[in-house]
């Protein structure tokens, strides 16, 4: 397991966290949001590291704030940081999660296990059968 104490996370939006329909937002890609969500109530530290800017931007930020992920800074490695010329655009983040990979994005489910080393607890639904689902009470 991947000790979150003083672990920051840069995670991209386009691909990553909604399917990729830039300049539009995609659909959230399954787990997202709920492994965000764990992974920050876990003591990870997330930063928002996208190539969007101005209102696009922000229209990610606040579609990601609807979904409960507040990010502690936004292409910034902290969030007082003041962009100058002088200063790199690499943030300084432990893990980099995006869909541009070697290997590309490996899913939710997977990067969980990965920082975890726990198998995601996905609730499974009854299945009542191929006879069940047609002959519903």
């Amino acid at each position: 397991m991947i000790s979150s104490a003083q672990k920051t996370i840069a995670v991209d939006f386009d691909g990553t966290i909604v399917e990729n329909k830039y300049p539009e937002i995609g659909k959230p890609m399954i787990f997202a949001f709920e492994t965000l969500k764990k992974l920050e109530d876990e003591g990870f530290m997330l930063i928002l590291w996208t190539y969007r800017s101005g209102k696009k931007l922000q229209e990610a930020i606040d579609f990601c704030k609807e979904n409960g992920i507040v990010f502690y800074a936004v292409n910034k490695s902290y969030p007082e940081e003041e962009y100058t010329e002088d200063i790199s655009r690499k943030i300084q983040a432990d893990i980099f999660i995006d869909d541009r990979n070697i290997g590309g994005f490996l899913g939710w489910g997977k990067i969980y296990q990965i920082l975890t080393r726990e198998e995601p607890k996905i609730r499974k639904k009854k299945s009542r059968g191929i006879l069940g689902s047609l002959f519903k009470k």
